[in-house]
């Protein structure tokens, strides 16, 4: 039995049945049989379901973003603005589609000799609880367009939600077996990924969880996408805009109580400007309300299961013993915990070296823009970074110089649909959205015509 639990009163949302050896076996089936006609489809066909979809998310955002927030405990605003993304990624592909993957023709003593992009079949999708419809969205989107159909393994305690975008993609008319939600546990996961119906797999999740599908997929030489855990660098330099430093500080590490992937996590200040910083960034935090995230008031609302919460409580509290000072926050009450923000962090400490995913900011003073880029590059993930500075230049400079899937100059850290996005190091490999993105999941094929 999967169980669904409000995070902030831990009161019971749902139980759903896992699906028995028979039923995935129809579900695989179905989807095999799906891709047979599926990729046979034009893009403008595609594109107008696609298109529906994103229609339906738009009508429904209030229905959906109560489900969102009751499962995984994100307030209300971002469940609604995480819908929203959803529906603009499905325009977004609907849209491009066709451009991306549009034969390339290339120039030999051929007659005729061109690049073709054509889909693989059925993909498996395992995703994380944390956006437990964009993450979804970004994947189906691009894969359902370029031809393929997707099968979902979603997180256990967002099965409601699982459900629910089978059913946008079912309503908006995309034939049976085109997209559908596998209710398995993990340990079954490896099984799935050796059947000869699956023919290449997504995963955004843990580092950990990118070892264990890789090795399965690796196994079965089956292709893989992994976008995983980032302990994200937020460069302040000396000359940067303090004020808008601190305000997109507390935005990146906070939204979602802190619970992304891609989420500022090691601010890494100038020596010069740290104390000021530092106060103006406190500041912020404490102003933050956290609580019911059904509530409007709340701006913050509860991790999303007990065991991550009182994680995070271990690693603030190891890092404290280890010589960090808590500066504000940290109390936790269930899943509900106090934003944080931890001063004079260094490496080997587990604030620095550790992801710590909820809302507790780590603060790393550096003397220069040298040691800030060796900093920031100090760690074995590679997911995304911002840097701040009035200097645009500087900031390209320093930016080439991190090394992250991304950098954003003076601006929020986030996925956009027209962006490649991705890790490098133990942050994963390979691309979601954009052009990248969608021709990772297409057989790159060579035509020679002579």
């Amino acid at each position: 039995m999967l169980r669904s639990i409000n995070p902030f009163d831990q009161s019971p949302v749902g139980e759903f049945e896992i699906h028995n050896a028979g039923t995935i076996d129809k579900k695989l089936a179905a989807a095999s049989k799906a891709f047979t006609s599926w990729k046979r489809q034009d893009y403008s066909h595609r594109a107008a379901l696609m298109k529906r979809a994103g229609e339906l998310l738009r009508q429904r955002k209030t229905e959906y973003a109560r489900i969102v927030s009751t499962e995984m405990g994100k307030i209300l605003a971002e469940s609604t603005a995480e819908i929203e993304k959803c529906a603009n990624g499905c325009d977004y592909f609907a849209d491009h589609a066709a451009v991306f993957l549009k034969d390339q023709t290339i120039a030999t003593e051929a007659s005729k000799s061109l690049v073709a992009f054509q889909p693989l079949g059925p993909v498996l999708a395992i995703m994380p609880w944390n956006f437990p419809l964009w993450q979804v969205f970004r994947f189906a989107a691009p894969a359902l367009m370029a031809g393929n159909v997707g099968l979902l393994k979603h997180a256990a305690n967002v099965t409601q939600c699982a459900l629910l975008i089978e059913k946008v993609f079912g309503d908006a008319g995309f034939p049976e077996g085109t997209f559908q939600s596998l209710l398995i546990e993990s340990k079954d996961v490896a099984g799935i990924i050796a059947r000869d119906e699956i023919m290449a797999v997504a995963l955004t999740g843990s580092e950990y969880a990118g070892t264990q599908v890789a090795a399965a997929a690796g196994k079965n030489l089956k292709k893989t996408v992994l976008e995983l855990g980032g302990s994200d660098p937020f460069v302040v330099l000396d000359d940067a805009d303090l004020d808008l430093a601190a305000q997109v500080a507390t935005q990146s590490r906070m939204q979602n109580a802190g619970q992304s992937c891609i989420a500022a996590k090691r601010f890494i200040v100038a020596e010069k400007i740290s104390k000021e910083f530092t106060e103006r960034f406190a500041d912020k935090i404490k102003q933050l309300k956290q609580g019911n995230q059904l509530d409007p008031q709340t701006t913050t609302g509860p991790l999303a299961r007990l065991d991550l919460a009182e994680q995070l409580e271990k690693q603030v509290q190891a890092s404290v013993k280890q010589g960090a000072r808590l500066i504000t926050g940290g109390e936790r009450q269930g899943c509900n915990f106090q934003p944080a923000l931890l001063d004079n962090v260094k490496p080997g400490m587990v604030a620095f070296d550790e992801e710590m995913f909820g809302p507790v900011a780590a603060m790393i003073t550096v003397k220069d823009e040298q040691e800030a880029i060796a900093m920031a590059n100090a760690s074995r993930y590679g997911l995304g970074a911002s840097v701040w500075t009035t200097d645009l230049q500087r900031g390209e400079r320093v930016a080439r110089e991190i090394e992250s899937g991304s950098v954003f100059v003076n601006s929020l850290m986030r996925s956009d649909q027209r962006l490649p996005f991705g890790g490098v190091k133990k942050s994963g490999y390979g691309r979601e959205l954009a052009e990248q993105g969608i021709k990772e999941f297409v057989n790159t094929k060579t035509i020679y015509i002579r």
